[in-house]
């Protein structure tokens, strides 16, 4: 449905969205239903039990029954259109995060972007292939049954939304996963990927006008035949739709822009030059040091001269001045582990994996043979990752202690 590519510096892999439920991990990909979609399943099961009864007028109250396990179902079909693009995106060696199910539809994050536009366009067509797979399975089971039963209503129920969902999914423009097909096509001609983004952003936000105006004019249009609670709860969810999809598009360039400069972030090039000094040096006798060479990192290192342990930036401005002289750097430092040593030829997203695996305010960045190169922050990182969303060079400013 409304697929996207995500990449943050400082969210974890397979982090649980903000109340939603863990639903299983097909694939091994973590499934997520969030509290939004209470909501829809509850509006789908109001408005689809209405509409049974005009078809079913025997059934009474349980026709709300039925409409909510067609709200279950339908999702349920949602959830095998993402798992299309999981799939694709798995053998194509993509990792993929976790799949949502929220208040329109659902959404896929794809950590990294396919390496070619022929790839791009599979991972975006399998979801509304496989959706219209589903219709016409449902259609074939319509073919045994009575339309004017239950069985009847929910296949052709789930007939009709699953081609609804397959069509929509594929109009020319981003996020949907339409969008990522006219991307992939301009990316062909020209390329250019970054140039096959801008274009389908642009046709995703004209689609967003449409849905916004259109909505509203097609309820007017049927209101004879509808309630005035029907009509401007499809205005409502116009507007909602329309903003979805215009942020959705705006987001994608955002990401492809980072994506274009995430090569620029080098560990390399964002590590603080350093000074290593012994646990019990005092503080302010290390900081000294510091300024004394220019450099902006603190390591500890014990009587060999090996690395143990990262002054930590933050522990330092907590310590007055005056008490600077009788501390010791040691009692501020944090143990080398592992996880805490970053090559010094990392880039780009290997850099921001490698990271995410590990948080911490401070590594210290090693070359090939393990020789202290100096010390990354993660707020160098950080502000670099914002650079680079803005579209500019990740370069940092300096921080000083």
């Amino acid at each position: 449905m409304l697929d996207h590519e995500g990449a943050d510096v400082s969210d974890a892999k397979g982090d649980r969205p903000r109340g939603g439920l863990l639903m299983g991990r097909p694939f091994g990909v973590p499934v997520y239903v969030t509290p939004t979609w209470f909501l829809i399943a509850a509006l789908i099961t109001w408005i689809f039990g209405g509409q049974i009864d005009l078809v079913l007028p025997g059934l009474g109250r349980a026709r709300y029954l039925v409409a909510l396990f067609f709200a279950v179902a339908f999702y349920a079909s949602v959830l095998i259109h993402e798992l299309a693009h999981t799939v694709v995106a798995l053998r194509l060696g993509l990792p993929v995060r976790r799949i949502q199910l929220q208040f329109f539809g659902g959404v896929s994050e794809i950590e990294k972007e396919a390496e070619t536009a022929g790839r791009e366009f599979w991972l975006a067509f399998a979801g509304p292939l496989l959706s219209l797979v589903l219709g016409g399975v449902f259609l074939l089971g319509l073919q045994a049954v009575r339309t004017d039963t239950v069985p009847g209503v929910l296949l052709a129920a789930l007939m009709l939304s699953n081609f609804v969902v397959a069509v929509f999914n594929l109009l020319p423009g981003l996020p949907l996963d339409g969008g990522r097909i006219l991307r992939a096509a301009v990316w062909r001609l020209t390329g250019n990927p970054m140039t096959g983004t801008v274009a389908a952003a642009w046709a995703g936000r004209a689609l967003a006008v449409l849905v916004l105006v259109g909505m509203p004019a097609w309820a007017s249009r049927t209101g004879a035949s509808e309630s005035t609670a029907s009509v401007l709860t499809d205005a409502v969810l116009g507007a909602v739709l329309a903003a979805i999809i215009w942020n959705g598009a705006g987001s994608s360039v955002r990401v492809a822009r980072l994506r274009e400069h995430l090569p620029e972030l080098r560990a390399r090039s964002l590590a603080r030059p350093a000074v290593a000094v012994a646990a019990d040096t005092p503080l302010a006798e290390a900081l000294r040091q510091l300024e004394l060479v220019g450099a902006r990192g603190l390591v500890i290192v014990d009587g060999a001269g090996e690395p143990v342990a990262l002054v930590r930036e933050n522990a330092v401005r907590g310590i007055p001045e005056h008490r600077r002289p009788w501390t010791a750097a040691g009692a501020l430092a944090r143990a080398l582990e592992p996880g805490l040593r970053i090559p010094a030829d990392l880039v780009g997203e290997e850099l921001l994996d490698r990271l995410r695996a590990d948080p911490a305010p401070e590594y210290l960045v090693v070359e090939a043979d393990g020789s202290m190169l100096g010390v990354l922050a993660a707020v160098d990182v950080e502000q670099a990752f914002a650079l680079a969303m803005s579209g500019r060079s990740p370069v940092p400013e300096p921080s000083n202690a």
